[in-house]
């Protein structure tokens, strides 16, 4: 049983090696921009919509107020970076359904990854916001003793993000692939059911975490109700 989708080795040439993370990560990212890609295609604004444009509007929309509720002042505008880290997360875990497929999150690489993009857009937001000087400054809030402290939490919570995903992944996969080889065939479904369950709690929490952290960084404050409300209007425009 391996571990990791590491250990799942495709093809290896010298020192480049062609394993299931690489894989699996390549084939969602496929299979995610070519869906919305046929999804958008044919968007209407009309009355008459496909059941696709209206799953899609269904989770655009879900993602934005998510976003909203979060405290971030213009949703639309972080909707790109944090709706694709939950797209991705959460197919990642849907897949696991399709047999042999192993989830490229259950790879400490992956997860390391995603958290590395959260520390860099973390910052780019903040500056964005904020400019430079006065986002630098929150550094040495309120006392330049604090400046190694935050500097730390910076890095901790970025370790966290990647590990906390990966073992929640990892011991699900584990845990199904253990019960498939002891029990009979009925009880590792529900398992895999469950598995499903926590693979989009998981996306879920790590997509928010990212937003309360840019949210933090950019220390923008969302009016009650009006901003959100104007924000979620004509999505599919």
């Amino acid at each position: 049983m391996d571990m990791s989708p590491d250990s799942s080795i495709f093809w290896q040439f010298g020192w480049f090696t062609l394993n299931a993370t690489i894989v699996y990560t390549w084939a969602l990212m496929l299979g995610l921009t070519l869906g919305s890609l046929l999804i958008i295609r044919k968007l209407s604004n009309a009355l008459e919509r496909t059941r696709w444009q209206n799953l899609l509007e269904i989770i655009v929309t879900g993602i934005v107020s998510q976003i909203a509720e979060v405290g971030l002042a213009k949703p639309k505008h972080y909707v790109g970076f944090l709706g694709t880290l939950f797209l991705f997360i959460a197919s990642s875990a849907f897949c696991t359904i399709i047999p042999g497929f192993e989830p490229p999150t259950g790879s400490l690489s992956t997860t390391t990854a995603l958290a590395l993009c959260v520390f860099v857009v973390v910052p780019f937001y903040g500056v964005q916001q904020q400019g430079l000087k006065k986002y630098l400054a929150s550094y040495i809030q309120p006392t330049i003793i604090m400046l190694p402290f935050n500097l730390i939490s910076e890095l901790s919570r970025t370790l966290a993000l990647a590990v906390r995903l990966f073992g929640n992944m990892m011991s699900g996969a584990m845990i199904i692939a253990i019960l498939l080889t002891i029990t009979p065939f009925i009880f590792p479904i529900v398992m895999t059911l469950l598995g499903l369950l926590t693979g989009m709690v998981q996306a879920y929490i790590f997509s928010i975490l990212a937003a309360v952290y840019i949210a933090a960084a950019a220390r923008s404050v969302r009016r009650p109700c009006k901003n959100a409300n104007s924000d979620n209007t004509n999505i599919s425009t």
